[in-house]
């Protein structure tokens, strides 16, 4: 997990005041021309190219009305809200951990839900039951985070059976984070903040699902997975991988 300051920028709206017009002669202040009100800025951070956005979201598969849990929310939580649109849900799941580590986490995104009603915030523990009839959870460069002493030992396999148990059938598991060397396992999650994308593929498997698709839209070959993914050299640019499991019908 992160150790920075979390990433969400927190606005408020801004109105312009208009000046009335009138048949009179103008004082000095009404002769100013009236100013248009300005919209009111976005809770949510401006995406990053690199992060695609719109080809992530396309590769979960969500429609609108669907719902979806977005595992330890920020970066991309307004960009599924909009991608379910006013029917659909997202249920972004802080977890009681993060929010002890980054208590303004919770404050930048209730500021987000207020902005956008279908989002729906919890900082339950990590070991809570998710919402029940799920269409998609998705989990970004946080999965390695399961294993990391600050989450408090969390049970990965029950995890990810409590996940699969809050899929409809049919629904999708999708999983992105930082690659670690083959054969490494879970030896870097708490080191250079990466896991091994076999170990994850064994971990999901494990827990009743087919893997459905995998993409290399975020991969980077010219990321040797030495270095932490914090590292000014790599930050934002890591070698990713992005798996969709699903929950078979």
């Amino acid at each position: 997990m992160r150790k920075t300051p979390l990433f969400l920028t927190l606005a408020i709206s801004i109105g312009a005041a208009t000046t009335a017009s009138s048949q009179s002669a103008p004082s000095p202040q009404s002769a100013q021309p009236a100013q248009p009100a300005q919209p009111a800025q976005s809770a949510a951070p401006a995406p990053d190219p690199a992060w695609k956005v719109q080809e992530v979201i396309a590769f979960i598969g969500l429609k609108k009305g669907d719902k979806v849990a977005d595992i330890i929310g920020a970066r991309l939580t307004a960009s599924l809200a909009q991608a379910v649109g006013p029917t659909g849900k997202v249920y972004a799941v802080e977890t009681a951990e993060i929010v002890k580590d980054h208590p303004q986490i919770m404050d930048r995104m209730k500021a987000l839900a207020a902005q956008s009603p279908n989002v729906i915030v919890s900082d339950d523990p990590i070991a809570s039951p998710l919402p029940s009839g799920l269409d998609a959870v998705f989990i970004r460069q946080n999965y390695h985070d399961l294993y990391d002493k600050f989450m408090g030992h969390v049970d990965v396999p029950a995890f990810n059976k409590a996940v699969f148990a809050a899929l409809k059938p049919g629904g999708v598991y999708v999983v992105l984070d930082h690659a670690a060397d083959a054969g490494s396992g879970i030896s870097a999650t708490d080191t250079l903040h990466r896991i091994d994308p076999a170990r994850v593929k064994a971990d999901v498997l494990a827990a009743g699902f087919k893997l459905d698709a995998e993409s290399s839209i975020l991969a980077n070959k010219s990321d040797d997975h030495t270095k932490n993914v914090f590292d000014s050299s790599v930050r934002g640019h890591t070698d990713q991988f992005l798996y969709r499991f699903k929950k078979p019908k």
